[in-house]
């Protein structure tokens, strides 16, 4: 590949990994496109990174979610409570996370990601809910918590300018006891819709890169469909994908926090 061409592969292949980890896990698109767009492709900034993530996540979620649609994992009631809540909280954590130093916010989201990679390796009290659903006689138990889950975790994402996948599993679980499976598949309507805000707050800022966008979202959107159907294919393996999300989470979390840390000479 010749100079030129270089940093083109580097977002297309990047894209492919953000989107295949999307698909298998329902998170960890974003808190890998910052990295592999600062450390990876070299975007200078920070912030700019964040936003062109933003973007390149929230449209290869909607990837994902069509194919997770079409394989009805998604509990569509909880899905758009969580999301439309989710939605005021990543506003108002955008407008912070715009206003704090790039290096700084970079090591706060690793040591982030960190900790809920940890908080996911912990057994879980109670057995699963597959037939959990909002309606009538679950909304008085129901609401009250993917309200105020949903709000809580769109303040991260919008803080850190990522889809917040990594953090809208685990709340879909605790708000409702969903497997796994459905809380992957749930979390991309939340994904998408955290991403599109994020995306617009940043753009609005001019912290978009575009046409590094659009190079993303084309290996991503290839990357979503294979991991959407390598998830289905281990879906009975719940531990496993369990252990893969938190390894993930917890590794490049490690890595995020060395680099905003310590001067990047010295790493």
């Amino acid at each position: 590949m010749t100079p030129a061409l270089l940093p083109a592969g580097l977002a297309i292949g990047s894209g492919g990994l953000i989107g295949l980890v999307l698909g298998l896990i329902g998170g960890g698109g974003s808190i890998l496109a910052v990295p592999l767009l600062v450390y990876g492709v070299g975007v200078a900034s920070p912030h700019v990174a964040i936003g062109t993530a933003a973007v390149a996540v929230a449209l290869n979620a909607g990837g994902g979610l069509a194919a997770h649609a079409r394989q009805h994992t998604i509990k569509w009631r909880c899905a758009l409570v969580f999301a439309a809540t989710g939605v005021v909280g990543a506003l108002v954590g955008s407008a912070f996370g715009k206003a704090m130093d790039g290096e700084r916010l970079l090591a706060l989201f690793g040591a982030v990601m960190i900790g809920v990679g940890l908080l996911m390796l912990r057994p879980r009290r109670g057995g699963d809910r597959a037939d959990v659903r909002l309606d009538s006689s679950s909304a008085a138990y129901l609401l009250p918590r993917l309200i105020g889950i949903g709000f809580a975790v769109g303040v991260l994402a919008g803080f850190f300018g990522i889809g917040g996948g990594f953090l809208i599993v685990p709340g879909l679980i605790a708000a409702t006891r969903m497997p796994l499976r459905n809380a992957i598949g749930t979390s991309l309507v939340s994904v998408a819709a955290f991403g599109v805000a994020g995306a617009a707050s940043y753009a609005a800022s001019g912290y978009v890169d575009w046409p590094l966008a659009a190079l993303v979202i084309v290996g991503g959107l290839a990357g979503s469909l294979a991991g959407t159907h390598l998830g289905t294919a281990l879906a009975g393996r719940r531990g496993l994908l369990t252990a893969m999300f938190s390894a993930i989470v917890i590794t490049v979390g490690i890595y995020v926090v060395v680099r905003g840390l310590l001067p990047l000479h010295v790493v």
